[in-house]
């Protein structure tokens, strides 16, 4: 049979690595609620505690009563309402560039950038270790795709000196996703400018987070008028839904005019938009949230250290304890939910093979009484 289904499935399970969601029966925050059972939630990605913040959820109900539940149609068409564009404006103002452009998630944004910059005769270049979404989207493009070792700006220069693609874009996240650590976005700059190619940066886990503003990685190295690509989803740091694509005037229009995931589907709520207004400033000013963040990281490593873990090099929420094998990985995950904490086991194909880990994320919202009792139950399973 060409479709043999159940086979391709009991493979998946053999491995170890079959998936299925977990039903939330609460809001993203602190607390999840699963099968009547509440558990200290730690694979959350609401890094500011913003997900369910009482003016953020005011701002959207708000909205709804004014703007409706729907968008109706594609931006294009007549989908564009004052609340995108009022949302576009403070975004492309809060990363410094000319114009933003809002996609329905960051997946469609990377997808969308891609296949409009790129064809055949050009190149792209990636990190190994970069989201899915953004391989598919280099993929997609029809460029010839190169990948170099992780965060080795030497194997990427010497990639780009031995191109000669017509176009040459540079493709990294700014914070990876599985292991917490950073791109060394100088360094990519530098490769960049000196080989004639762009730079294009996915800073989905560092907006919002990094800096003093929270304005992300592109700051915090400051690196951002070096940078000519900018995308950044609001559903992680900003607690919202939804991405956007940051840069110069004529970047956003060549989107607004090629990219496929942006002409032919349709508008976000306006709701989203305003609520993300809201969440975008108080992520902005409300500096607490990154110093408690920035508090609990430490208390959790230095606890994590002391217990013999595995840590991988990373300061930002995304703490991955390094287990290797992919059934001890789920045993812990498992352990670790009987004794009311949900912590995600991540397996091959989304990490190498022998890395399976376990993702701890922290955010704003936990307390420091939640990771010392997190770190107790790592003790009691790590024996």
């Amino acid at each position: 049979m060409a479709f043999d289904l159940a086979a391709d499935l009991a493979a998946r399970r053999e491995q170890h690595r079959y998936r299925q969601p977990l039903i939330q029966d609460g809001p993203c925050g602190r607390y999840a609620v699963v099968d009547g059972r509440r558990y200290l939630n730690f694979c959350s990605n609401d890094y500011l505690g913003l997900a369910n913040d009482p003016a953020v959820i005011a701002a959207f109900q708000g909205a709804v009563a004014d703007w409706g539940v729907g968008s109706g149609a594609s931006h294009l068409v007549c989908g564009h309402q004052r609340p995108h564009q009022q949302l576009e404006e403070a975004l492309a103002d809060h990363v410094g560039r000319e114009r933003a452009l809002l996609f329905s998630n960051g997946y469609m944004a990377n997808l969308g950038v891609m296949t409009a910059l790129l064809g055949k005769g050009d190149a792209v270049f990636h990190d190994r270790l970069n989201h899915a979404s953004l391989l598919d989207g280099g993929l997609l493009s029809g460029a010839r795709f190169r990948r170099f070792a992780h965060n080795d700006s030497s194997a990427l220069r010497g990639q780009l000196q031995r191109s000669d693609a017509r176009r040459k874009l540079v493709v990294t996240d700014g914070v990876f996703s599985m292991d917490g650590d950073v791109a060394p976005l100088a360094d990519y700059a530098a490769a960049c400018e000196d080989n004639d190619a762009w730079l294009m940066v996915d800073d989905a886990h560092g907006l919002g987070v990094l800096d003093v503003q929270g304005r992300g990685s592109l700051f915090a190295q400051g690196v951002n008028e070096r940078v000519p690509v900018l995308m950044g989803t609001l559903g992680k740091g900003l607690g919202t839904a939804g991405a956007f694509v940051a840069g110069s005037h004529a970047l956003i229009e060549t989107l607004i005019q090629f990219a496929r995931t942006y002409i032919y589907t349709t508008a976000m709520p306006a709701a989203v938009a305003t609520a993300t207004l809201v969440s975008l400033s108080k992520a902005r000013e409300e500096h607490w949230r990154r110093e408690k963040l920035a508090a609990l990281i430490q208390h959790f490593r230095v606890g994590a250290q002391q217990l013999g873990f595995s840590l991988m090099e990373s300061a930002t929420p995304i703490q991955p304890l390094l287990i290797g094998a992919d059934q001890q990985a789920l045993t812990l995950s498992q352990q670790l939910r009987e004794k009311g904490f949900l912590v995600t086991a991540i397996r091959p194909p989304t990490v190498p093979e022998g890395q399976a880990r376990l993702r701890v994320t922290l955010s704003a919202s936990h307390q420091e009484t939640d990771v010392e009792a997190l770190l107790v139950a790592l003790e009691e399973v790590g024996r």
